[in-house]
């Protein structure tokens, strides 16, 4: 790492710890995962500021993963964050990850015809006492857990969904290949939320740290609901796009 020639501007009302921040985030495209990063005094000498400067400058980027943090062994620069174009484009998770050079793998956690929810119901624009078929997966990116997803469809049309080998097949190439539903069109909704307990121990997270979920409501080219999921993303090792357009046309 190269800091020399930078500096922070005691001057302005940009707290000192955030120019430290940006200056640190910066420098990180060009270091190897696993490589070894200054130590707090050595940033307090370097850059003439106190040690809870320093601190709290480190404590955020360890939070948002881009540095991990091992007792009696010092920081270390952690693996870049997946890129998702989950919001964007409408494919699979295994042809993401592999459009990306990772190795994608599924666990089935389970898949069971299950009651319908008040939420699952008006969602999926059910009848009342109508079952649904719910899907829990842990996927995974070259042998790492990513993303919790439950996956709500009617019962009614894919009676069979429990006995398809999901862990190897993608959901939806079979949903179109075996009843004839082709998912055309989704819309997603993102917020910010807390690994518990259950989160915590799938994704090989603490409790309470960050975690981007996410619903998807699928349609078909009618504009039927026919999917409700939900998806729970590590935070520290994924982050999120989003292309803007005005008028229809690229910005």
């Amino acid at each position: 790492m190269d800091l020399s020639g930078k500096t922070v501007d005691k001057n302005t009302p940009v707290p000192l710890y955030f120019q430290l921040k940006e200056i640190l985030l910066e420098q990180l495209d060009g270091l190897e995962v696993g490589s070894p990063f200054p130590t707090e005094l050595e940033l307090c000498a370097l850059f003439d500021i106190s040690r809870p400067t320093v601190r709290q400058a480190i404590n955020e980027l360890v939070s948002e993963g881009y540095l991990t943090r091992f007792k009696g062994r010092g920081t270390f620069v952690a693996s870049p964050k997946i890129k998702q174009d989950f919001l964007l484009v409408l494919e699979s998770y295994n042809d993401e990850m592999r459009r990306k050079g990772m190795v994608p793998a599924t666990k089935v956690l389970d898949c069971e015809v299950v009651p319908e929810t008040e939420l699952v119901r008006k969602t999926l624009g059910l009848d009342a006492g109508e079952q649904v078929v719910r899907l829990r997966r842990l996927r995974y990116a070259d042998g790492e857990p990513i993303v919790i997803v439950v996956t709500h469809l009617p019962y009614r049309l894919v009676e069979d969904l429990p006995s398809k080998d999901l862990e190897r097949e993608s959901l939806y190439e079979v949903l179109a290949r075996d009843y004839g539903i082709a998912v055309e069109r989704a819309m997603r909704t993102l917020e910010a939320t807390l690994a518990g307990e259950y989160e915590a121990g799938l994704l090989n997270v603490k409790v309470g740290a960050p975690i981007q979920f996410i619903q998807t409501v699928g349609y078909l080219a009618d504009r039927t609901p026919i999917e409700f999921s939900l998806a729970s993303y590590r935070g520290d090792r994924n982050k999120f796009s989003f292309e803007l357009t005005r008028g229809g046309e690229p910005v």
